[in-house]
């Protein structure tokens, strides 16, 4: 295990992006203490880790027997079980008042932990309201799928202490990612850049400018994107890009405000990869 990494990591939500940063601190030594909100949760979340850890095994990318790594790890429906974490990633759902009451149980139940949001849009600062230390609490915004994703975006709210800042840079380099430095602003970089990008996509396509498919490869092959906006928008899910643009149209005008198209298919229940439909049928 790198010495730059903290011994004992708790993350509260075991979803996708959950399982994933699980699957990121555990593959790189850590013991890892996945929180979820009910014994049937805390199951499925423990499947998902289990899942990505056996994916890495498969592909040669894991330095030890999957169950070496899994031996690190535990999940559990009781916060009390983030006690002794250094460090503490918040994932639930991009939900502000959700977000700031897990925040404040998980300072609680761990007060002498860094405490860490995974948010892709929601200010740090206004998360960190109901907390006794925001000194030492910061976004770690992690990329969909994490264990292949180069990127994390820390972001320093306005009382984030200088030095846990070079801390987490540490950090995320000790995980093999790249960190990207930013102010607490909406959508940070890469969030506003990105939805921009897709918001435009959607548009064109409601316009009949060209279809999804041609939409996708204008930027794949003639701007070498690994993958297209609304693929990309697929992947992440409808609801959650809709929640993202609907913040972002708040604070920053209407030049994010969401398409109608992106409304009716998430009215509909077609949310992308997740429900089997969305711009493209999965």
């Amino acid at each position: 295990m790198n010495a730059d990494l903290p011994r004992t990591v708790g993350v509260y939500g075991g979803g996708r992006m959950g399982a994933g940063i699980a699957h990121a601190f555990l593959v790189a030594g850590c013991d890892v203490v996945v929180v979820e909100s009910s014994a049937g949760q805390a199951d499925a979340a423990r499947v998902r880790v289990a899942d990505s850890v056996a994916k890495a095994a498969a592909k040669g990318t894991l330095g030890e027997p999957p169950q070496a790594a899994l031996s690190r790890l535990r999940v559990t429906a009781d916060p009390a079980g983030l006690a002794g974490c250094e460090l503490v990633v918040e994932a639930v759902f991009e939900d502000a008042a959700l977000k700031a009451e897990v925040l404040a149980v998980a300072e609680k139940h761990a007060p002498g932990a860094v405490l860490a949001t995974n948010t892709s849009s929601l200010s740090p600062a206004g998360l960190a309201a109901r907390l006794s230390a925001p000194g030492r609490f910061l976004g770690l915004h992690f990329f969909n799928p994490v264990p292949v994703s180069d990127l994390v975006e820390i972001v320093v709210a306005p009382r984030t202490e200088a030095e846990l800042v070079t801390r987490a840079q540490g950090w995320v380099a000790a995980l093999g990612k790249t960190p990207i430095t930013v102010t607490d602003s909406p959508g940070f970089a890469s969030s506003r850049l990105g939805v921009s990008l897709a918001l435009e996509a959607m548009r064109m396509l409601e316009e009949g400018v060209a279809d999804a498919a041609d939409i996708d490869a204008a930027m794949t092959l003639g701007y070498r994107h690994p993958v297209g906006p609304l693929r990309t928008t697929d992947l992440v899910g409808l609801d959650v890009r809709l929640a993202i643009a609907e913040h972002l149209a708040r604070e920053l005008g209407p030049r994010f405000e969401p398409p109608r198209i992106l409304r009716d298919l998430v009215a509909a229940g077609h949310l992308g990869r997740k429900t089997g439909q969305g711009f493209y049928t999965w």
